[in-house]
C-alpha cells in the first residue's frame, strides 16, 4: 500500500493546526511525504538523569546519614562495639582477680586508710586517663598532662596554706590559657596535637626546674576522707563520656580531626574547634589530678627533682590505651579507662606486697605497650562492616541501574533514543497478503 496517497497526504492547512500542545522546537519529519507537522515534545520534557535521581532519592536514610556525617572522607557505617565489650569484660575479670590476690596477700590493704589511699591514687590516675582519652579521641594526643599535673601539684604545695580552692583555681586558669595557646596552634596551622602539647609540656617542666627539689605541702587538705566519693564521681564521668562516645554523630564529631588520607589535609572548622576544646578540657582535668595526687600523698611534692611529670604522662596514656581508646583517634570504649586505672593501682599494691620492687614508671610503660596492641585490635575489629562503605558519586548510577535491571537508553544528538538501542523494531511491517482488508482504508482516517 502507499502511504503518500492523496487521502493521507499532507495538506497545507495541517502545518498550522494546533494539537493542544505548544510547539517548542522544529517540527519532526518536516517536509517528509506522508507525515504531519507535529511539535517536538522532547524539547519541553526534562532529560532523564539517572545519576541525579540516585543521589536525591535512591539512597537509604542510613547512607544519607553517612553522607552528612563526614562528606569529605572517613568510613561510612556504624563502628562495631563488640570488641570493646569483650575487652572490657576481660578487664573486669582482671580487676576481680587482682582484688582477690591483694586480699590474699594483705587483707588490710583493702580496709580503712589503706583503701582510702588506693582510691585517691585511682581517682588521680583516673583523671589523667580521662584527660588522655579525651585528647586521643579528638585525634590530638596531649603529652602535657603529666607536666601540667606535676606543676599544679607543686603550686598547690607552695600555696596550700591558703586552702585548696584558691591555688586550684589559679592553676586551672593558667592551664586553660596554656590549653588555648596550644589549641590555637593546632587549629590555625593544623599540626599534630602531640607536637604542640610537647612544647607545652616542656614549658611546664621548665617551671618545675625553677622550684626546690622537694616542695613541702603547706596546706592541710586531705582528700582521703572523701576518697570513695571522689572515685565514684570520676568513674561516673569516665563512664558517661564513654557512653556519649558510643553515639555515632557525637563520636564522629569529636574524632573528625583524625586523619583519613593526607594527614596534613585540613579537616574543617568543626574539627578544629572540637579538637581545641578537647585539649583545653584535657589540661583542666590534669590540674585537678595533680592537686589530688599531691594532697593525697601529703609530705612534699616533686619540684626540680623526680620524674612524676613523665610518670603521670605515661600512666594517663597507658590507661586510656589499655581501656580501648584508639591511638589513632575517635574510637573508644565505655568502662575501659576506669577499669584499667583500677587494675594498675591494684597491681602496683600487689607487687609491693610481693616485694618485686617494680617501678611505677616501668609498669606504666608496659601499660602503654599493651595499649598499642589493644589499639590494633580496636582498629581491626571495630571499623564498620565490609560492604557498608558509601559508593563514589560516579558509581551510584551503576548501582541504581543494576537495581532497576537495565541500562539507560543511549541517546542521539537530539536527545531521543538512538536506533541502536531502541526497543521498537526499526523495520517496516510485512506487506499484507493480497485480499486482506487494509486497515488504513477505513473512512475514519479520511479527512
Amino acid at each position: 500500500m502507499a502511504y503518500d496517497n492523496s487521502p493521507y497526504g499532507r495538506h497545507d492547512d495541517d502545518a498550522t493546526e494546533s494539537v493542544g500542545l505548544a510547539s517548542a522546537g522544529p517540527s519532526r519529519y518536516l517536509g517528509q511525504t506522508g507525515f504531519r507537522d507535529e511539535p517536538d515534545l522532547h524539547a519541553t520534557s526534562a532529560a532523564y538523569q539517572p545519576a541525579g535521581y540516585a543521589a536525591g532519592y535512591g539512597e537509604s536514610g542510613s547512607v544519607l546519614d553517612d553522607i552528612f556525617d563526614d562528606p569529605a572522607a572517613g568510613e561510612p557505617g556504624r563502628d562495631r562495639l563488640a570488641v570493646h565489650w569483650v575487652w572490657e569484660v576481660l578487664l573486669l575479670v582482671g580487676v576481680v582477680t587482682l582484688v582477690y590476690l591483694v586480699w590474699q596477700a594483705q587483707p588490710d590493704a583493702l580496709r580503712g586508710d589503706s583503701l582510702s589511699l588506693l582510691l585517691t591514687y585511682a581517682t588521680g590516675f583516673g583523671l589523667l586517663g580521662i584527660a588522655a582519652g579525651v585528647s586521643l579521641r579528638a585525634g590530638a594526643p596531649n603529652l602535657a598532662i603529666g607536666p601540667v599535673a606535676a606543676a599544679a601539684g607543686a603550686y598547690f604545695a607552695l600555696h596550700g596554706d591558703r586552702g585548696v580552692v584558691s591555688p586550684a583555681i589559679f592553676a586551672l586558669a593558667v592551664a586553660v590559657l596554656l590549653g588555648l595557646a596550644v589549641a590555637v596552634l593546632v587549629m590555625v596551622f593544623h599540626v599534630p596535637g602531640w607536637a604542640a602539647t610537647l612544647a607545652a609540656a616542656a614549658g611546664a617542666v621548665v617551671w618545675l626546674q625553677q622550684q626546690p627539689a622537694q616542695v613541702p605541702v603547706a596546706g592541710e587538705y586531705d582528700p582521703t576522707g572523701q576518697a570513695a566519693f571522689l572515685f565514684a564521681l570520676v568513674a561516673a564521668v569516665s563512664i558517661l563520656g564513654g557512653l556519649l562516645g558510643t553515639v555515632k554523630p557525637m563520636r564522629r564529631a569529636i574524632g573528625r580531626f583524625r586523619p583519613t588520607a593526607d594527614p596534613a589535609r585540613r579537616r574543617g572548622g568543626l574539627a578544629a574547634l572540637l579538637t581545641g576544646g578537647a585539649l583545653v578540657l584535657s589540661m583542666a582535668l590534669s590540674v585537678v589530678a595533680g592537686v589530688l595526687l599531691v594532697a593525697g600523698e601529703g609530705g612534699s611534692a616533686q619540684g626540680s627533682a623526680g620524674v612524676n611529670w613523665l610518670e603521670w604522662t605515661v600512666i594517663g596514656l597507658g590507661a586510656a590505651l589499655v581501656g580501648g581508646t584508639s591511638a589513632f583517634g575517635r574510637r573508644g570504649g565505655v568502662f575501659g579507662t576506669i577499669l584499667a586505672v583500677t587494675a594498675l593501682v591494684l597491681f602496683d599494691r600487689y607487687q609491693q606486697e610481693q616485694g618485686w620492687q617494680i617501678a611505677l614508671l616501668a609498669t606504666a610503660a608496659g601499660l602503654v605497650a599493651a595499649g598499642l596492641v589493644v589499639t590494633r585490635l580496636v582498629e581491626t575489629f571495630g571499623r564498620p562492616r565490609p560492604g557498608s562503605e558509601l559508593p563514589e558519586p560516579s558509581e551510584r548510577w551503576e548501582s541504581t541501574a543494576a537495581t532497576a535491571g537495565s541500562e539507560p537508553p543511549a541517546t542521539s544528538a537530539g536527545g531521543w533514543p538512538s536506533a541502536a538501542t531502541d526497543s521498537w523494531s526499526s523495520a517496516l511491517p510485512a506487506r499484507p497478503v493480497a485480499g486482506t482488508p487494509d486497515p488504513w482504508d477505513d473512512d475514519r482516517w479520511r479527512r
